[in-house]
């Protein structure tokens, strides 16, 4: 479990570091004195070939300062959140209600109806509350009385190989 959302989280770092960052949204606002960007509406985030869909998404950005570029510090977006992560050999999809990604902590929590699924070797992760440190390597689940986290990896039966030879 600990190695999926790893690799799923280094595959976010690679989001928020390289290329173009392109937002499209119904409605922008911004409060440029509190260093906040909010976006509504049909919200969908394109950065190479990673992307992010949700109803809101809100982006604060560090204070200004003399010579130096505002730089992310939290993207939080909300309602409907779907994301597709591509990395060189990994591809990852999830959802939740909201997603919270501080890329300078690289920690990220997916708050309820979390799910991650990496793709090419078809491991699923779901829970109410998923977080995750990249650069601590903590990571923790947590679900509910009638929602446990449920982990789900396809395992070689060599058995089963045999029989089918």
């Amino acid at each position: 479990m600990r190695y999926l959302l790893l690799t799923f989280l280094a595959s976010l770092t690679l989001m928020a570091n390289e290329g173009k960052l392109i937002i499209d949204a119904k409605k922008f606002e911004a409060n440029d004195a509190k260093g906040v960007s909010i976006f509504t509406g049909n919200v969908k985030l394109k950065k190479a070939k990673d992307k992010l869909d949700s109803d809101r998404l809100e982006v604060y950005m560090s204070a200004k300062a003399a010579n130096k570029k505002r730089v992310p510090l939290k993207y939080i977006a909300t309602g409907n959140v779907y994301f597709e992560i591509v990395s060189q050999d990994k591809f990852y999809e999830g959802k939740g209600n909201k997603v919270i990604y501080y890329p300078n902590k690289q920690q990220y929590e997916i708050i309820g109806n979390g799910f991650i699924k990496e793709k090419v070797e078809d491991r699923k992760i779901y829970g109410d509350k998923i977080y995750i440190n990249q650069v601590t390597g903590e990571a923790k689940v947590s679900g509910t009385d009638n929602k446990p986290v449920r982990f789900i990896i396809n395992i070689e039966d060599k058995n089963e190989k045999k029989a089918n030879k």
